[in-house]
């Protein structure tokens, strides 16, 4: 399985969620701008950010940690 960073894993998300940056934001309680530094790689969400993806859009964390498919 090839793996993934998280910035990756992320724009595959919003594609396939057909979600923007801005919904996707709003859905886990921080600023678009934050989102977009994850998604330049400047960036990775904390433990609790994390927490709330996988809590909002019914994914187990591991999604995120890149770790499950």
């Amino acid at each position: 399985m090839e793996e993934l960073d998280f910035k990756d894993l992320l724009e595959d998300f919003l594609i396939e969620k057909g979600l923007t940056q801005v919904a996707f934001a709003a859905k886990i309680g921080v600023k678009q701008s934050q989102v977009s530094e994850w998604l330049k790689g400047k960036a990775k969400p904390g433990y609790d950010t994390l927490k709330k993806m996988a809590v909002a859009f019914d994914v187990s964390a591991d999604y995120f940690l890149g770790l499950k498919n």
